[in-house]
């Protein structure tokens, strides 16, 4: 096995899923928000419901596809990088990986062309059907996803037969509370992703002082949602600590950079991780905060790095920065979010442009905060692919070579970089121009610093 090919595989598959995972963490919240823009415009009939359903109709459709085509390639590479993993997991990552594409993928592709051409061929009731199932087909995607990778976390339901891992329990692979928690933290990232792209939009549009009337419904809906979601997240990423706890101790160590065993443990805030002294550098922690937050116990003891095998052990720098980088996501927008809402419902969320600056600078964010969340999973599991059971090195298609695994990686990086680049390109045009159209409002930039109004709303 050369060691040069295994790494530039990892860094090929981190790399093609960074990209990827950022477009369905958009359109999953995205979809969502389009079937509550086409309900409330069948109930209310206000105009401007529909005027945004359009206009972020579009924005979905483009995101759509460089989701699907960025994800096509990662199916690609278990075959050609990963065949040994292929093999041994088939008989459970296949079906799991067919379901997405039966239940999911077909569902979102069917009912897309109605949202596309079906406006005035169908019953609005049959639109708003077909809205939903998009919505669906995008949620079931990332369950099968999410049931998928949580199997590689924590192997169930299965047994070791001929060098494969054969399902025994279907229900005990898709239906636990590791996928459950998982799944759910999942969506709440991309429902957060979704809210803060639609309040970012919102607040560049009342900055400009053009689509007042858009931008009030943008920033009122995505604020409150993102206030509504970010408390429940806590407290499913709380669920989620659990079960690394319990399942994945050395990963859990690694993500508090707790090399020896402590009683009371304690919590390391912020701190440089060494593993050639096995400490922390320029360490800050509390005493006592690690086992309240591991075992809801002032007394617990909390297991470190060291009583593993040094060959079982993850890599400790990056799943204890990245875990600190999305925890430190969360507050911001936590705090962005409380604020936003407090002032949209006071009508004073033009009066301080500061805010909306910070409103309009946040939506990287959540995509941040999901992408370090991902890296915190992954690299924490390591050296396991399957955790406990096949490790990475011996899961990497034999005689692979570094050069092979080299030219994929540039062509990949390439094709994405150029394709991308002008999809987001795309998209920004289409931000940029705004909700054009027959239904839209008229921009007002004769009165940039007007307070908006709930009347401005209610006129459209």
């Amino acid at each position: 096995m050369d060691e040069t090919a295994l790494l530039l595989s990892r860094i090929q598959f981190a790399f093609t899923i960074s990209f990827h995972i950022i477009f369905p963490a958009f359109t999953i919240g995205l979809a969502a928000w389009l079937t509550v823009l086409e309900a409330l415009h069948l109930y209310t009939g206000r105009p401007v419901y529909q005027t945004l359903f359009e206009f972020w109709l579009k924005i979905f459709g483009v995101a759509f596809g460089l989701g699907v085509v960025s994800g096509v390639v990662m199916g690609f590479q278990f075959g050609t990088n990963w065949s040994v993993l292929s093999k041994m997991s088939g008989p459970i990552q296949g079906p799991l990986l067919s379901y997405e594409t039966f239940t999911a993928f077909m569902l979102e592709a069917s009912f897309f062309g109605i949202l596309v051409f079906g406006r005035s061929r169908v019953r609005p009731g049959v639109y708003l059907f077909a809205a939903a199932m998009v919505a669906l087909g995008t949620a079931l995607s990332a369950f099968w996803i999410m049931v998928n990778n949580s199997w590689m976390q924590v192997p169930v339901g299965y047994v070791e037969q001929d060098g494969m891992f054969v399902p025994t329990d279907w229900g005990q692979i898709v239906v636990n509370w590791v996928v459950f928690t998982r799944f759910v933290h999942m969506l709440l990232a991309a429902y957060l992703a979704g809210a803060f792209c639609i309040a970012a939009t919102g607040s560049w549009y009342m900055l400009r002082g053009i689509y007042r009337a858009e931008a009030h419904v943008m920033l009122r809906m995505g604020l409150f949602l993102a206030a509504v979601i970010l408390p429940v997240q806590v407290v499913f990423g709380h669920f989620v600590g659990d079960n690394v706890h319990r399942y994945q101790p050395a990963k859990f160590a690694a993500i508090e950079a707790r090399w020896h065993d402590e009683q009371p443990a304690s919590e390391v805030i912020i701190g440089i991780p060494d593993a050639t002294t096995e400490s922390n550098l320029y360490e800050v922690k509390i005493p006592v905060l690690g086992s309240i937050i591991a075992s809801m116990s002032t007394t617990s003891k909390e297991v470190g790095l060291t009583s593993f095998p040094p060959q079982d052990r993850p890599p400790v720098l990056i799943p204890f920065m990245t875990f600190r980088v999305m925890v430190g996501c969360g507050l911001v927008m936590l705090g962005l979010a409380w604020l936003g809402s407090w002032r949209v419902a006071r009508n004073r969320i033009e009066r301080g442009r500061w805010l909306l600056w910070c409103l309009f600078l946040s939506f990287p964010l959540p995509f941040i905060a999901t992408l370090a969340g991902w890296y915190t999973a992954e690299v924490g599991r390591q050296p396991w692919v399957v955790y406990g059971k096949l490790r990475t090195a011996d899961a990497v298609t034999p005689f692979l070579t570094a050069h092979a695994a080299a030219t994929t990686l540039a062509l990949f990086a390439a094709v994405y970089l150029f394709i991308f680049s002008f999809g987001t390109y795309y998209i920004y045009r289409l931000l940029r121009a705004g909700p054009v159209g027959r239904l839209a409002t008229v921009p007002v930039d004769a009165a940039p610093n007007r307070p908006m109004s709930l009347a401005d709303t209610d006129s459209v």
